[in-house]
């Protein structure tokens, strides 16, 4: 039964990658996925007077009202409209069972706060170091992330965007793989060859936008292992708009005119994808 499982992976993956090669012919986006994230009691990064879960859902929700504005011919379909929880492999899930082309998930950054020398103290005739933990307020910018196609129990456990994923207890029967299986290392082969370099693509023309048209801070475009990311059988992305834990970037992340910057960066670098990948 596993040989002939694996039999048929490879044949997926063989014609796959086949039809890969041709799909620019006639191929058009029909459906893309915005992904808000957090929400409900899983709020995210805090700034001073905003939330994560708020400004990511502002923002998604903008997004798509814009794409329908100029792609009408591309359904929209958000994983969630309200302040409302929802669990991350539900989100990838959303995606692709709408068969989306794309998947486009919207979060803000954060930095912990740092330890900063404060002076020494006399403890039993010696000299003890004493720390405070102060904000860390200065980092800005913005960053895009694809999926790191590697085994995905090597997955970067630190990562923010993957601690409240693994504070479920349940979260390995929710979505991860046995990293020891040959079929799951098929399908990462296949994930690698369909959606890496079109992942990859969209992330560095959102990034271009952010920092050529919007003059902001380019902290370039990552492959981490963000599971979200690597449960959904598309061409993926997030995108981390600003720093939550800065001052000016939380005043801008929240602000009308910085929200319109964002949402307008994000569908010029889509309208660029499909007009190369469409063509």
């Amino acid at each position: 039964m596993r040989f002939t499982k694996t039999l048929l992976f490879l044949s997926i993956l063989i014609l796959s990658l086949s039809s890969s090669n041709v799909s620019a012919q006639g191929y058009k986006i029909k459906t893309i996925v915005i992904d808000a994230g957090h929400g409900g009691f899983r709020s995210g990064a805090a700034g001073s007077f905003s939330l994560e879960k708020n400004v990511a859902l502002q923002v998604a929700l903008k997004l798509g009202k814009k794409f329908e504005e100029e792609l009408p011919n591309i359904k929209i379909i958000q994983t969630r409209k309200t302040d409302v929880d929802v669990d991350w492999y539900r989100r990838a899930e959303i995606a692709n069972d709408a068969k989306a082309d794309l998947f486009i998930s919207i979060h803000c950054n954060s930095m912990p706060d740092k330890r900063v020398l404060t002076g020494y103290k006399t403890v039993k005739g010696k000299k003890v170091a004493q720390y405070k933990y102060v904000k860390n307020s200065t980092t800005s910018g913005t960053e895009t992330f694809v999926g790191a196609y590697r085994r995905i129990n090597e997955m970067d456990a630190g990562l923010r965007e993957n601690e409240e994923i693994l504070q479920d207890k349940d979260y390995k029967k929710k979505g991860t793989y046995d990293p020891t299986d040959p079929e799951e290392l098929i399908m990462l082969s296949l994930y690698r060859s369909l959606y890496r370099t079109k992942s990859l693509s969209l992330a560095k023309m959102i990034q271009k936008n952010y920092t050529d048209v919007n003059k902001r801070v380019n902290r370039g475009v990552k492959e981490q292992g963000l599971l979200i990311l690597q449960r959904a059988a598309m061409p993926s992305v997030l995108t981390e708009i600003g720093f939550i834990s800065n001052p000016r970037e939380e005043e801008y992340i929240n602000s009308a005119a910085g929200q319109e910057e964002i949402v307008t960066a994000i569908v010029d670098a889509v309208k660029q994808y499909k007009k190369e990948i469409e063509n």
